[in-house]
């Protein structure tokens, strides 16, 4: 099976000496449509060989191992270790190890990965509506900063769905305005009576409330360059195609 060369995401953000990052697109790899082509699921319906095999050409390009979770939608943060096994359920992780990547698939969920200025400590959330709401206000987010000081934490924000196409229900806008009013502002009115909801401003909002400076913040602003459903020949989404690949986006120190 032929592997092509891929195109990487390397993020631009002062994660400081010895940290390393990046985020695949679909471009590259062997996975035949409709999850073509660096598909790096197991859980989506593509051959399982081609997965495999774009799954080497991400550990080769990274130079350390990944550890893939089994993503629930949830708030869980895991500590890896070097006997942390694949498919392990969480939806966020950390590492003060070396060669371990934190890893964090998605295709329409915003990838978040973290590191601490001083050195030592990485992280990555997966950071869906869902996920960053959590209950009573403890999502994701709160669970990787339970380990992360927000004083020497900086983070970057990875390709998701865009504030113009990620259209949800006034359920979804209750729920978040029932623990914090001033996310309303996230949501712009539709004439269907739905929203279009802001994740990656909603998740800026989020992390600011936790302590980290804005300033400290990188990555996707929601502008359209960042949109998985609209950026079609660069990103996987699910909102637009239901049978789709995925994205990766990790962090390790090297």
């Amino acid at each position: 099976m032929p592997q092509a060369d891929f195109e990487v995401i390397e993020p631009q953000w002062p994660a400081g000496h010895g940290v390393r990052s990046l985020c695949s697109t679909r471009a590259g790899g062997v996975s035949q449509p409709p999850w073509d082509r660096l598909n790096l699921g197991d859980h989506v319906g593509d051959d399982p060989a081609a997965v495999a095999a774009n799954r080497q050409a991400y550990v080769r390009r990274l130079g350390v191992r990944p550890v893939f979770l089994r993503q629930v939608h949830g708030a869980d943060c895991v500590q890896l270790r070097a006997d942390t096994p694949d498919g392990t359920q969480a939806d966020a992780c950390y590492t003060r190890e070396r060669g371990l990547a934190c890893t964090i698939m998605v295709a329409d969920c915003l990838p978040v990965l973290f590191a601490d200025l001083r050195g030592g400590l990485v992280a990555a959330a997966h950071a869906g509506w869902r996920g960053l709401l959590g209950q009573h206000g403890q999502g994701v987010l709160e669970s990787v900063m339970r380990v992360m000081d927000p004083a020497h934490t900086v983070a970057w924000l990875g390709p998701c769905i865009g504030p113009q196409a990620f259209e949800v229900g006034p359920e979804v806008l209750r729920a978040y305005t029932a623990h914090d009013a001033q996310c309303a502002a996230r949501f712009t009115a539709c004439a269907s009576g739905k929203w279009l909801a802001d994740l990656a401003g909603l998740t800026r909002d989020r992390l600011q409330a936790l302590g980290l400076d804005p300033q400290r913040v990188h990555g996707n602003d929601g502008s359209p360059g960042w949109c998985t459903v609209t950026q079609a020949s660069r990103f996987f989404s699910h909102r637009r195609d239901r049978v789709s690949g995925r994205l990766a986006a990790s962090v390790w120190l090297a």
